[in-house]
Order: C-alpha cells, then structure tokens, then sequence
C-alpha cells in the first residue's frame, strides 16, 4: 500500500495530476467588489460563478424586483414550449422574440408572457432550482436574486432545445449599443458577453445585469442588482464598479 501511494504522489508531481491553469486560480476579487457595494448608495447584490464552478456572493440570495431581467427567461421558456422546441423559428417567431431581448421592448415581453403562461415559466425556474423565483403580474415585479440568476445563465443551454441554442445566443450577445452600460461596457478582448438588464424606466429604483462571460469554452456567469439608487446613470456606475472590481483580470487562454 505504501509503494502504491508513493507511486501515486510521484506520478501527481511528474505530471500525471491535471495542470493547474488559469480556470482552477482565477477567482473574483471579491473584496474589493463588497467595499465598493457597501459604500454605494441603494442596495446592492452580486454572484459570480468562476469557470470551474464556483460560486462567490454578496448578499446575493437577497429578492429584487426583476425588471427586463425576467425576458431571458421568457425567451427560454418561449423556445421550450412543445409547439416550438421541435420546429424552425418562423419569421412571427424571431419578430416576438428578437425586440424582446435585442432592445428589451415590453410590448414583445407581454405578448410573449402571455403566449407561455404562468406554469411553463415556473417549471422552467423549478427545473433551474430557482427557490427564491415568483411570477407574477405585471412580469417586470416578478421576484428573483443574483445567485439563482448567475446559476440559470452558467448553465443557460442546458435549459433550451439545442436546435436552438445558436438564436438564443445570438440575441443575449447582441443586445443594442444604447443598452450595453455597466458590465457590459467593461473591455475584455477576446471575451463574448451574453447578458439581459433590467432596470427602472430610466429611475434608480431598480438596475441589474445577468448574464455570462464566455471564451474558447470556458464561462464566467455574473449577475448585479441594485435597487434604490439616486438615478438610473448612478445605478448604472454600480454595476460597471463592481463589475470591474469582481472580474478585474480575466483567466487567459490556455
């Protein structure tokens, strides 16, 4: 037993172990992300889920009001209603979809709200152990948190028909130029960023961003809320601030 332990520890040294790269050490920098929230105006709450899969949080199990936020998850129940999950998307389709995720038009959110129902939207959250999730109506008050949100875009295919998987990713990373602030106007080169944002018709009563950042396969989910900040731009600082200060270097390619 003894000479096969020892095996064991010279075959782990030699190389016979997995390498240590960039996913198993890149981790957030998590404090300096809870002294800038905490000296921020507003409540503010965050979860970050590393490329290996762990999970960092800041009262991130707290609920928040969603806003559009709740869209990404309208789209996906959209795409695994049994009348569309097994057929190509027809033009109606992607006009219903396409202005409720790329500009976040309400009127599109509704219309699709009320094609699936309540009971697809919470057996998806029961499917994507959303706990903390409640529908409700109007949709925009529907409760969620940064935790559940970060876990549901880390694993976001898992939950969408694969014959459409590639529309469902297009529409999160091409969200509009005039909604791309906070998170998404950090500069990671080479990193693609497929997000939803919600936010207070242009108050601070509520402003968050979920979503994930993804390069040659390997995935960082983030998810920021704020609520009650002094105004929708303020709002929008706090989530770029941390959004800095928790990805500050992002893993490099291996």
């Amino acid at each position: 037993m003894k000479r096969i332990a020892a095996l064991v520890l010279v075959a782990a040294l030699v190389g016979g172990a997995a390498p240590v790269g960039a996913e198993e050490e890149w981790h957030p920098r998590l404090g300096a992300a809870r002294s800038y929230a905490d000296s921020r105006a507003g409540s503010v709450t965050f979860a970050v889920i590393g490329p290996r899969g762990r999970l960092y949080q800041h009262d991130g199990r707290t609920s928040v009001p969603s806003a559009s936020v709740v869209k990404a998850m309208l789209l996906v129940t959209y795409l695994r209603m049994g009348s569309v999950r097994d057929r190509r998307l027809t033009d109606d389709d992607r006009d219903l979809l396409r202005p409720m995720i790329r500009w976040s038009d309400n009127d599109a959110a509704t219309r699709v709200a009320d094609t699936v129902g309540e009971r697809r939207i919470e057996r998806l959250a029961n499917d994507a152990g959303m706990k903390a999730f409640s529908w409700t109506r109007p949709w925009g008050l529907s409760q969620i948190n940064a935790v559940e949100q970060a876990r549901f875009f880390f694993k976001l295919e898992r939950y969408i028909p694969a014959r459409h998987e590639a529309y469902a990713r297009y529409l999160l990373s091409h969200i509009v130029p005039s909604q791309r602030w906070g998170i998404a106007s950090l500069n990671h080169p080479n990193w693609t960023f497929f997000f939803k944002g919600g936010w207070g018709s242009g108050t601070g009563w509520v402003n968050h961003q979920v979503g994930f950042f993804e390069r040659d396969g390997r995935r960082i989910a983030i998810a920021v809320t704020t609520r009650d900040s002094p105004s929708h731009d303020y709002a929008s600082q706090t989530l770029r601030g941390v959004g800095r200060r928790l990805l500050g270097e992002m893993p490099d390619p291996q």
